[in-house]
């Protein structure tokens, strides 16, 4: 077979700090040829290119493995499913089934919660945004709210008049827990006594009766004492509000924000070293509660997992259509998909793998997706052999956030696939058409016909006979 000719570049050698741990690894000799059984090639043959796939095996395994990690080490644990992390219905089935109740943080993810068949005492209703709507439906129907600001405060003691009873709520708290940044832009705050004056509101009213405190440090949080922080901090202020105002204190929800092995970029280390296991933040978390607890309470314990459950389960197949030479020598390959549908490769450095064993000698490398975007990059600074068109890129982990914050641009949203437990494949999400785009858009009549007079190149649009007589402007 003939070799393809490629004009030879020099590329300048980048001297600075060294990495202990080497360069990236070359691709040429990470192949992956199927996920869970289903090969690649299967894949992209029946359903296309791009292709989210889920694992369901995997995703069992991984709950399985996090809820046991607490219900060990405590007696009374009960995970809710995040649906911000992945809100796909098959996906929260999966999870429902599993046990886990639903943790939502809009009136959207409310319905779709309540859709699934989630009773309201099953849903956790957590977020900034909660119309006064929202609130009634979810008091109404059981639901745990937890407040996240004075203003929410307020809108539920108007609900609480309306119904003419006290409703039970949830007061979610943000505190100094030593990671940096602070997430004091969610609920209210302990240390400067905001959270205590909400408190002594709701005592003072009687129109709203504080059962839960809740409290998310963050996201990615690698720092297992930071939750041992989190959960002295929580527990301390609900015997001081026990013991002040009378308030029973009958769950701690400690949110979630346990990493995945995705790696933040800029990294030198991988996740296997710089990812606590899961255990160490059990460990952490359930000896603070028996250090400070006390004897004989055991208070609901809460946790909000979603990325460190899901992410790990998702691949996304993309395919190398085009590649050129960058200015810079750097080889430029064009796969379509691109951050329409990885929002996270802002931030996350992918594990890449390629259908085949590729020969040649790697060299620096960018992939970028299709979008007409110069901020287009889903992976940079990267090692790679030659690939030829119609390679296939395995992207993982991208289970966590990319198919809720994907965005309809340019292109079509892929099918989003499930293998099951057996091997077989379902679409959990169909790939999108024109239909789905133009569902709910409108011409107004006065824009129709659509189609204007077309004219010929060579001769210019006519001229009005007729022009609107010139209007003076009236000063009054």
């Amino acid at each position: 077979m003939k070799m393809k000719y490629e004009k030879p570049v020099i590329l300048k050698s980048k001297t600075g700090m060294m990495n202990p741990l080497g360069n990236d690894p070359v691709y040429a000799n990470k192949a992956r040829t199927e996920i869970d059984g289903v090969s690649i090639e299967d894949l992209v043959g029946e359903y296309g290119s791009p292709v989210f796939v889920f694992s369901e095996t995997g995703i069992r395994q991984r709950y399985r493995d996090i809820y046991k990690a607490f219900s060990t080490r405590y007696p009374n644990v009960t995970f809710g499913w995040s649906y911000k992390t992945n809100y796909l219905p098959a996906v929260c089935a999966i999870l429902h089934q599993e046990g886990a109740i639903a943790e939502v943080v809009s009136e959207m993810e409310y319905d779709k919660a309540r859709k699934l068949g989630m009773p309201g005492p099953a849903i956790i209703f957590n977020g900034p945004h909660k119309t006064v709507a929202a609130l009634e439906k979810a008091v109404s129907e059981g639901a745990m709210v937890n407040i996240d600001h004075l203003d929410e405060l307020y809108d539920l003691e108007k609900v609480a008049d309306k119904i003419g009873r006290p409703v039970k709520v949830g007061l979610r708290l943000n505190m100094d827990t030593g990671i940096y940044p602070q997430w004091s832009r969610f609920g209210l705050n302990l240390e400067s006594g905001q959270a205590m004056d909400a408190v002594r509101r709701m005592a003072h009213t009687g129109k709203l009766i504080l059962n839960g405190l809740h409290c998310h440090i963050g996201t990615y949080i690698l720092s297992p004492d930071a939750y041992a922080v989190e959960v002295q901090k929580m527990v301390s202020f609900a015997y001081k509000v026990e013991d002040r105002f009378g308030f029973k204190i009958e769950y701690l929800d400690i949110g979630g924000g346990f990493p995945s092995k995705s790696r933040l970029k800029e990294t030198y280390h991988s996740p296997d070293l710089t990812v606590p296991p899961v255990d160490e933040y059990a460990q952490k978390i359930t000896e603070a509660l028996y250090e400070n607890l006390r004897p004989g309470d055991f208070p609901r314990l809460f946790i909000e997992s979603g990325r460190a459950i899901i992410d790990e389960t998702g691949y996304l197949i993309t395919s190398i259509f085009a590649s050129k030479r960058l200015p810079d020598g750097r080889k430029a390959y064009l796969a379509d998909a691109g951050i329409n549908l990885l929002y996270t490769s802002f931030w996350y450095k992918y594990n890449l793998e390629i259908d085949r064993v590729a020969q040649g000698m790697s060299e620096p490398s960018v992939i970028y997706g299709p979008m007409c975007m110069n901020i287009d990059v889903v992976q940079e600074e990267t090692l790679l052999p030659p690939l030829e068109n119609g390679t296939r890129l395995i992207l993982s982990p991208v289970g966590a956030y990319n198919v809720t914050q994907w965005m309809q641009f340019i292109e079509y949203r892929p099918n989003v696939l499930l293998i099951d437990e057996n091997g077989g494949v379902d679409i959990i999400r169909e790939a999108e058409d024109l239909s789905d785009i133009e569902l709910r858009e409108r011409i107004p009549e006065r824009l129709k016909p659509i189609f204007p007079r077309v004219y010929p190149r060579t001769s210019a649009p006519p001229v009005r006979a007729d022009p609107p007589p010139y209007r003076k402007l009236r000063v009054a």
